[in-house]
């Protein structure tokens, strides 16, 4: 499989960021309602989780263009932005398909990706 493209690359790495910002949001709700010590870790990680969203939500539509996608991969990526730590597991179904290689590399070598919606001869 050709490598990754850059807006493949950049996808990866905000999907990883945005998950990251989640779970510091996570952390900073449990000391903030469970433990009752600090509002500290919800003031920072809100912050910076809701930039990374938006980030992530950009990021999405742009790969989603330029990577050729389709109407289902770029739902599930925006709907993985919801759910805590999600977007981790769309990146890696989307590297393990090959969705986040350039398009034309990927039609040069005739390799559409596993779980591209062809079907195959099992024969």
């Amino acid at each position: 499989m050709p490598p990754m493209s850059r807006t493949g690359r950049l996808f990866s790495v905000v999907a990883v960021i945005e998950a990251f910002t989640w779970a510091g949001l996570l952390a900073g709700m449990f000391l903030k309602y469970v433990t009752e010590t600090t509002d500290a870790g919800v003031w920072l990680f809100g912050r910076l989780h809701g930039a990374a969203f938006l980030a992530y939500v950009a990021v999405v539509l742009v790969a989603a263009v330029r990577l050729r996608w389709g109407a289902i991969r770029t739902l599930v990526a925006l709907a993985a932005g919801v759910p805590p730590l999600t977007t981790l597991l769309v990146e890696r179904w989307l590297r393990r398909t090959g969705h986040l290689v350039d398009p034309v590399a990927r039609d040069a070598t005739g390799d559409r990706g596993r779980g591209s919606n062809e079907l195959v001869d099992a024969s």
